[in-house]
């Protein structure tokens, strides 16, 4: 069986992911897309358990060796939201654990840097960029798609650097 990896975009309305499938000739694309999670008026437990149920299914259908989260970014003047979305990334390690799925950690500037040059690109260069790395007819929509296939892929290079 080929080597998968799940790429996550965690977020408490939308989340994204990505699946990637490792070949002789480079990544390839399974599937992309969002778990909705109900949306703001939800309590924060109910879309807790949609994005559990929701990353569960991608993990059972899919089954990836390994679970590639992009982490936190906290700004200072909004620390509730770094926390309601610890939230969010705590479900999607627990469905990855319990899927026997290893889980990998990466910063969005990371992420970025790795697919565009810049740490700093737009979620429009990201989007650009896993348009361009996967042939797409157009750049995945919504930006959290992208996003996830852009954490996926990151860890795809990061483990084909750390195996040279």
């Amino acid at each position: 069986m080929a080597t998968r990896v799940l790429g996550v975009d965690p977020g408490l309305n939308i989340t994204g992911y990505g699946v990637l499938e490792m070949s002789s000739s480079g990544p390839r694309l399974c599937e992309a897309g969002v778990i909705r999670a109900g949306g703001a008026k939800l309590p924060i437990e109910q879309r807790l358990d949609a994005i559990f149920g929701g990353i569960s299914e991608v993990l059972a259908s899919y089954q990836p060796e390994s679970v590639a989260v992009e982490q936190l970014y906290s700004h200072y003047e909004r620390p509730q939201t770094a926390i309601l979305m610890g939230h969010a990334r705590g479900v999607i390690c627990l469905a990855a654990i319990r899927a026997n799925a290893v889980v990998h950690h990466y910063a969005a500037t990371q992420v970025k840097r790795m697919l565009t040059g810049s740490g700093r690109a737009s979620k429009e260069q990201v989007q650009l960029a896993v348009q361009r790395e996967f042939q797409l007819d157009a750049a995945p929509e919504p930006p959290d798609v992208a996003d996830a296939m852009a954490v996926a892929l990151c860890h795809v290079y990061q483990n084909q650097q750390l195996q040279l």
